[in-house]
């Protein structure tokens, strides 16, 4: 090493360290909201898939009772369950001297916008866009979570 110039230090500056920091700090502030997003997606995905299934165990109970399989002894019931519980009970099978039941669903799944197993319904005696369920019967199940889906458009409710 030459006479007069000092040493070189070797290592990392305090501006070099500022600047790693301050690009961590914005790809953090970039992935949080993204992953917040993920997870409201998740939900809807969730939401869609346990109201489909809920939908289909309630028309396969009126199939069942158009065709006779099961019989309904409450005229008020327009061949629609009574409730959701009996979905996941079962109901006995016509005619079956053993008395065997079939259930249309295993349980009722928890409202993934809610966090519980508290679902808006409908009988068919309700209006389309009822808030109140009448009682009479089961037609139609929504989430009751009425915070605006991630299109920007539609509430999870309308669903």
């Amino acid at each position: 090493m030459a006479k007069g110039f000092p040493r070189r230090e070797r290592g990392i500056s305090l501006f070099e360290v500022g600047l790693a920091v301050a690009l961590i700090a914005i790809l953090a502030l970039v992935a949080v909201p993204a992953g917040q997003i993920m997870d409201r997606r998740v939900k809807e995905v969730e939401l869609r898939r346990d109201l489909r299934e809920m939908r289909r165990a309630i028309d396969e109970y009126h199939r069942y009772a158009l065709q006779g399989l099961i019989t309904q002894t409450d005229v008020t019931q327009d061949l629609y369950p009574k409730d959701m519980e009996e979905l996941t009970k079962g109901v006995p099978l016509a005619g079956d001297p053993t008395g065997k039941k079939v259930r249309f669903l295993r349980r009722i799944p928890v409202d993934p916008m809610t966090g519980t197993t508290e679902w808006g319904l409908r009988s068919t005696r309700d209006d389309p866009d009822s808030t109140s369920w009448g009682g009479d019967n089961v037609y139609d199940v929504y989430t009751e979570s009425t915070a605006t889906a991630l299109d920007g458009r539609t509430h999870y409710n309308e669903w």
